[in-house]
């Protein structure tokens, strides 16, 4: 009865408000509130986001705007509009900007509309119809509140009737708004083998920028999320604390902007570097969806209900069960035949895990995968490896008593390949430079609906010739380099985003056939690692590096966001003079597996 009573109380705010000749719009949990209302000019306003309130006449007391000094002393109202575009009388940085077919460069949008449905039971998305007054152009901005996990995310939608297409230079997916007498930023950066380490610092007037322009494995340097203190340093069990991640697998953007008197706004997306948007007549235009939660129990309060979010409602499989494994990279590397990973096997069983993960190195003939130099793109077994290819696997398996899985790199070719002698303009690369090679590969052009089939097609011929295939390993293991895809020709900047849309919409094929295998997620380590990505694998990579000490830092400030079952963890030979039990340790912390050989142990280990 409480949950009924909460959805009628949204529904009765709008009736109340509506009748009042303004429009307040509330997207609530449990225990937050962010409270929209129209100005008298039709515009809508932020107007609160805080602790959840009690009484109608708190809601209605809520003024629209945030009185500002004005240059000659006097107070005009400024208001923190929702989703401001570019060239009207707000002078910080806005959510939107727009090239009309005139050449006019502002938009002002106005409120239209509004829905409130409960899409589930715990699940309210408000959806919020803004348009232009003097163009054919429609802003949607969409809010899921998740009332129970006292989480909120939103996304945004862009439509235009004008007769040529548009060119839109930002397309927030959201934007907030904060008042307190200080604001301290914790950020995750790093690089290969020291992912996601934390840094502190108080936000001053202007703006700090969190972003990554590397398109694919583009979380290798800045990672897609953020806290935020309002009011003091970031806490584990005390303050209040915004916690934000975006979905989306590519550049991304965090834009914090203090303003000249100490308002803040926090405005996320896809990062526009390089990626002016040609919207075509009709066409929509998404963003990703911005993931948040407002704690007023420190980061420990939002990292749980972020936990309790993700299990109930995005990661793949998030009640389910996971499969324990013995990956035999760290054991063999590429130098392993038939035979040998049948013993691995069978050491998988002793060890008592439930799967056999065969890494990189079982691939090519012509160009053998001898090392990362090349077969890249030839997914078929080595001969002379494996004579009995992945069906003789998979039999090694079955009479060892466990499943069977398998590395993979689908985005990716090396030159030294058939797939790039028969294929090089599939590859994203320069037409009048020399090239770059990035871990000697390129990155395949996914904006390519054949290069998609392609993908696709790998996974689907490894599933359809050996069904009994349980699990996935997909790496990535390149930024994009050499920025030019020869499909898109003239539309260069599309590469970014159509890379991307390219990527999900391999990854809701391969979802749709076959819904019940697992797959992890990784890119060189944890340089992959956005809730979108995790719609379709039931775990990520967090790092190569798996010294447990090192490993405990990394694995705690990703856990800041991302439940333990979704976080890979194996015990390595990483790091010898730590004990087996203490590796165990750390890595049973997280979903658990090893990578290690128990020929190189004591028989005390």
């Amino acid at each position: 009865m409480k949950h009924v009573s909460f959805f009628a109380l949204l529904l009765l705010v709008s009736v109340l408000t509506l009748n009042a000749q303004q429009t307040v719009i509330c997207i609530s949990t449990e225990e937050t509130d962010l409270i929209f209302k129209t100005a008298p000019s039709g515009r809508l306003y932020q107007s609160y986001f805080g602790k959840r309130l009690m009484h109608e006449t708190d809601i209605q007391s809520l003024p629209y705007y945030i009185a500002r000094p004005a240059s000659d002393d006097s107070v005009v109202p400024r208001g923190w509009e929702v989703y401001p575009g570019s060239g009207a009388e707000d002078f910080f940085e806005p959510a939107f900007a727009v090239r009309h077919n005139d050449g006019n460069l502002t938009s002002i949008l106005y409120y239209r509309s509004h829905q409130v449905n409960e899409i589930e039971p715990g699940v309210v998305q408000t959806v919020i119809r803004l348009a232009d007054d003097s163009y054919p152009l429609e802003v949607t901005l969409y809010y899921v509140s998740f009332v129970r996990e006292n989480v909120i995310k939103s996304w945004t939608e862009i439509r235009h009737h004008e007769k040529k297409p548009v060119v839109l230079s930002q397309y927030a997916s959201s934007m907030l708004y904060f008042e307190s007498a200080a604001y301290f930023l914790r950020e995750y950066s790093g690089d290969w083998a020291r992912e996601a380490q934390r840094s502190d610092q108080e936000l001053k007037f202007g703006k700090k920028i969190i972003d990554t322009k590397l398109g694919s494995r583009a979380a290798m340097h800045a990672y897609p999320f953020f806290q935020l203190g309002l009011g003091q340093e970031v806490e584990e069990d005390r303050g209040r604390v915004l916690a934000g991640t975006i979905g989306w697998t590519g550049n991304f953007r965090f834009t914090f902007e203090v303003d000249n008197v100490g308002n803040l706004r926090v405005i996320s997306g896809i990062n526009p570097y390089a990626s002016d948007y040609e919207l075509q007549p009709a066409e929509v235009f998404r963003t990703p969806e911005f993931i948040y939660t407002l704690s007023e129990e420190g980061v420990g309060k939002a990292s749980r209900d972020l936990h309790r979010w993700a299990v109930n409602h995005q990661l793949k499989d998030g009640k389910g069960d996971r499969l324990t494994l013995l990956n035999n990279w760290e054991a063999t590397g590429c130098d392993f035949d038939e035979a040998m990973l049948a013993g691995l096997m069978r050491e998988a069983k002793e060890l008592g895990v439930d799967m056999f993960l065969l890494d990189d190195g079982w691939f090519g003939n012509k160009y053998p995968r001898v090392d990362d130099h090349a077969g890249l793109g030839d997914w078929e077994a080595m001969r002379s490896k494996l004579p009995n290819g992945i069906p003789g696997l998979i039999a090694s398996a079955k009479e060892a008593g466990v499943k069977f899985g398998i590395w993979i790199e689908p985005e990716m070719v090396n030159p030294g390949s058939e797939l790039f002698e028969k294929h090089p303009e599939w590859a994203i690369t320069l037409p009048n430079r020399d090239t770059y090679y990035y871990r000697n590969q390129l990155v395949l052009d996914l904006s390519n609906p054949q290069v998609q089939d392609h993908v696709f097609g790998v996974v689907d011929r490894l599933l359809t010739e050996n069904p009994e295939i349980s699990y996935f390993k997909w790496d990535c293991n390149s930024p994009i380099t050499n920025v030019y895809s020869p499909y898109l020709k003239e539309k260069q900047n599309h590469l970014y985003i159509h890379h991307i849309r390219g990527i999900y919409n391999v990854l809701q094929r391969v979802e749709s056939k076959y819904p019940h295998v697992a797959m992890m997620m990784c890119s060189g380590g944890g340089a992959r690692c956005d809730y979108e990505g995790l719609k379709y694998y039931s775990e990520f990579w967090p790092s190569d590096n798996t010294d447990p000490v090192d490993r405990l830092y990394i694995q705690w400030n990703f856990s800041q966001f991302f439940p333990i079952k979704s976080m890979a963890a194996h015990v390595t030979s990483w790091n010898p003079s730590a004990s087996i039990k203490f590796r165990t340790d750390v890595a049973m912390m997280c979903k658990f597996g090893f990578d290690i050989s128990l020929k190189e142990m004591t028989p005390d280990e």
